[in-house]
């Protein structure tokens, strides 16, 4: 059965950033053959084509953003919910950060790293 699950969506992540490509590995190990399905596209240096998409590059340098198989573009929890409930070892996961209380907590915490990575980079 083919479910909305199985089609292919656009990962708009940071390619400049090591812990970024360390987490791309991480899930494309742990998706393995359904990590086909997932489309990943560096950001670095492509600001005419994230703008074309709708992005803010700025906005895509400092949160994850996915397109989805209908073509919204969802951004930072929204976008890591989506893209780990695809895997079916990081659905609680995933569940567990849309939680309303845990959902404010992790995007503090996610906003406070990267703007802290990008300081620290001087991209920031």
């Amino acid at each position: 059965m083919n479910t909305s699950d199985d089609k292919p969506i656009t990962v708009f992540y940071d390619g400049a950033c090591p812990r970024c490509r360390r987490d791309r590995a991480n899930y494309e190990r742990l998706a393995g053959e359904g990590g086909r399905d997932v489309e990943w596209c560096d950001i670095t240096g492509r600001d005419d084509e994230l703008r074309a998409e709708g992005i803010d590059p700025k906005a895509a340098l400092r949160e994850l953003h996915v397109r989805t198989t209908d073509g919204r573009v969802l951004r930072e929890l929204d976008a890591y919910i989506v893209l780990m409930s695809r895997v079916w070892v990081l659905r609680p996961l995933a569940w567990l950060i849309g939680l309303p209380g845990v959902r404010g907590l992790c995007s503090r915490a996610y906003r406070a790293m990267v703007d802290r990575r990008l300081r620290r980079e001087g991209r920031l």
